[in-house]
């Protein structure tokens, strides 16, 4: 019977060791010049490097969107102060030294890579700029680091992200109260959406269906440009978008009036809004489809709602007061958010189990944590 006992007690022992991960996440310090590398263990969150970045040794350059190549090898990191252009840098995973960098327009911010195509798709937020002037998305080879294109697309734009398959790119511009979509593959503007939700139609749901004017034809393209001579801030000021797995929806924040809308890529339309707390300013959706996670950077918390149902089933404090970025590890268990911190306040990363619900560890980075990526699992 002793034997039995602990024959069962070792496989359990072994299946649990099998299955406990180190997950490792890039953050950015915005106000510190410094990349971290955070390992997260499971139980504890441990920052494994703090990596300087940038090429002014007095002057704060601003680090602010990063992502990891699809294979692991490179991760690339936007640096948006300069004279007067930002740049985009890359670096070597692993070792963590700069390969290369190259100039791109006024404040670039966020990114990500196409699966199809290979190509960088970066935002230009203009911060710098007038809030009356159209920006541009710059579409980078990253291979050679070089710039082969810019396409123009609103005021202000923000959150870069792609269909999972690669084939279209989706920005939106915080000044324009719109959502862009570029064909990744020709590099031209397919179509525009305002981000307002028009209701037209309740249910019994949370979230509520919606129908929408459909902005799919050359004229609202041409607003686009009439805006640098008559702009008015749209009260929605959109701040992420970002694709659910089945490439099928897009999901929307809009930080201004305090609502995340669920879009439907073939009918170019909002479907379903979600009213948040205050200030939403990015998103992410879990690879299994199930949950939508939104840091909520206004009241200091982070939601996670029920796809499926349209509920927030979970609302929870963060450690510090202004709360940034999420990514959400691939197997789909963890939520990982940056919390920026206010003045000379550390930044921090802080996780989240989405099984459990429960935030289960925090790990202190250099001030105003803002942009993550997502590196790697191993067992």
């Amino acid at each position: 019977m002793k034997r039995l006992f602990l024959l069962i007690l070792i496989i359990i022992i072994g299946v649990s060791g099998l299955s406990a991960k180190d997950y490792y996440i890039y953050c950015t310090a915005e106000s510190e010049d410094e990349v971290a590398l955070i390992r997260f263990d499971g139980k504890t969150a441990h920052v494994e490097k703090r990596i300087p970045v940038g090429v002014w040794p007095v002057e704060i350059e601003g680090p602010h969107g990063i992502t990891v190549s699809p294979d692991g090898n490179y991760w690339y990191l936007s640096m948006a102060h300069g004279v007067p252009f930002g740049h985009l840098y890359k670096y070597k995973t692993g070792t963590d030294e700069m390969v290369d960098r190259v100039e791109l327009g006024l404040f670039p911010a966020t990114m990500q890579i196409s699966n199809a195509t290979g190509l960088i798709y970066v935002v230009n937020f203009n911060l710098h700029g007038g809030h009356d002037e159209i920006s541009t998305v710059s579409i980078v080879d990253p291979d050679e680091m070089i710039e082969i294109d810019r396409v123009e697309t609103g005021i202000m734009p923000h959150g870069s992200r792609l269909l999972n398959n690669g084939l279209k790119h989706y920005s939106v511009a915080m000044m324009s109260g719109k959502l862009y979509e570029i064909d990744a593959m020709t590099m031209e503007l397919k179509r525009t959406l305002s981000t307002a939700p028009k209701i037209m139609k309740m249910d019994n749901h949370s979230g509520h269906n919606m129908k929408q004017m459909d902005h799919n034809n050359m004229g609202s393209m041409k607003q686009d440009k009439m805006e640098k001579m008559d702009h008015k801030m749209p009260p929605e000021k959109p701040t992420w978008v970002y694709p659910h797995p089945n490439d099928k929806l897009l999901y929307v924040v809009n930080n201004g009036t305090d609502n995340v809308v669920e879009i439907d890529v073939k009918k170019w339309s909002i479907v379903r809004t979600f009213k948040t707390d205050k200030g939403p300013y990015n998103c992410e959706v879990s690879r299994d489809g199930k949950y939508l996670v939104v840091t909520y950077k206004s009241a200091a918390k982070t939601g996670v709602w029920d796809l499926k149902t349209g509920k927030e089933i979970a609302k929870l404090n963060n450690s510090r007061k202004v709360t940034h970025g999420v990514v959400i590890s691939p197997d789909s268990r963890y939520a990982f958010i940056s919390v920026e911190g206010i003045g000379k306040e550390p930044g921090a990363v802080e996780v989240i189990d989405l099984q459990n619900l429960q935030k289960v560890a925090v790990a202190e980075i250099g001030k105003q944590a803002g942009g993550l990526s997502f590196w790697k699992m191993e067992n």
